[in-house]
C-alpha cells in the first residue's frame, strides 16, 4: 500500500507482516533525511531501559533513551523543536530538527530549560542505501503516513504509538491493532 512518497519529516509505519525482526516489528520511524543516495531516520516508539543521566553523568536530565535504528548504536543522536536555543540544528520538517551542539544543549538542560516534549535521545539510527527504502516499500514492509503531530510528535507517548498509527490507517489494518507482537504466542 504505497500511497506517499517518502520524504524528510514523513513517517514509515512497519508492516503488520514485520515479524521477527526485532530493530523494526512494530516500529513508527521518523524519516530525517530522503534523497537520492538513501534516507535516514529514528524509531520514534523503542525505549530502552535508561535515561540520558546513565549516559553522560553530568546531564541531570531524566530524559529517556530511544532504540534509533541498528546502525551506529555506539552514538547517540537527537530530535529537538527548540532552534532557537540549539545552535547548529538542521531542520527535518514542520519544525522538527536534528542535532545541533550537543554541549549547549547539556547546559540547557541542566538549567531545566530544555523539557521532555522538546527533544528526545536516540542510540543509533535507521538508514537506506540509494534505493533500499523504495524497494521495501514495493515489498509492502513499510506505510508512508504523514507527521500529523508535526513538532509535538517529539514529546508523543511511545507505548502504543504503532497500535494508534495501525487503527488510523483503519480498513483490513485494524485487525492487527490488538494482535499480540508475536503471533505464535496467541
Amino acid at each position: 500500500m504505497i500511497s506517499l512518497k517518502p520524504k524528510k519529516g514523513h513517517l514509515l509505519i512497519a508492516e503488520p507482516s514485520t515479524i521477527g525482526d526485532l530493530s523494526f516489528n512494530r516500529s513508527v520511524v521518523l524519516l530525517a533525511d530522503h534523497n537520492t543516495e538513501g534516507a535516514v531516520g529514528f524509531i520514534l516508539n523503542k525505549p530502552l531501559g535508561f535515561t540520558i543521566q546513565d549516559l553522560i553523568p553530568e546531564v541531570s536530565g531524566e530524559f529517556k533513551i530511544y532504540n534509533g535504528g541498528p546502525v551506529e548504536q555506539d552514538n547517540l543522536y537527537f530530535i529537538h523543536n527548540i532552534p532557537e536555543l540549539i545552535p547548529n540544528s538542521i531542520e527535518i520538517s514542520n519544525g522538527i530538527y536534528w542535532g545541533g551542539d550537543f554541549e549547549s544543549t547539556k547546559e540547557l538542560i541542566n538549567k531545566g530549560k530544555i523539557k521532555k516534549n522538546n527533544i528526545r535521545f536516540f542510540l543509533g539510527y535507521t538508514g537506506w542505501e540509494a534505493h533500499q527504502l523504495e524497494d521495501e516499500l514495493e515489498d509492502d514492509s513499510w506505510i508512508v503516513a504523514e507527521n500529523s503531530y508535526q513538532n509535538k510528535i517529539i514529546g508523543k507517548s511511545s507505548a502504543s504509538f504503532w497500535k494508534e498509527k495501525i487503527m488510523e490507517l483503519g480498513g483490513e489494518y485494524l485487525i492487527w491493532s490488538n494482535a499480540p507482537e508475536n503471533p505464535t504466542l496467541n
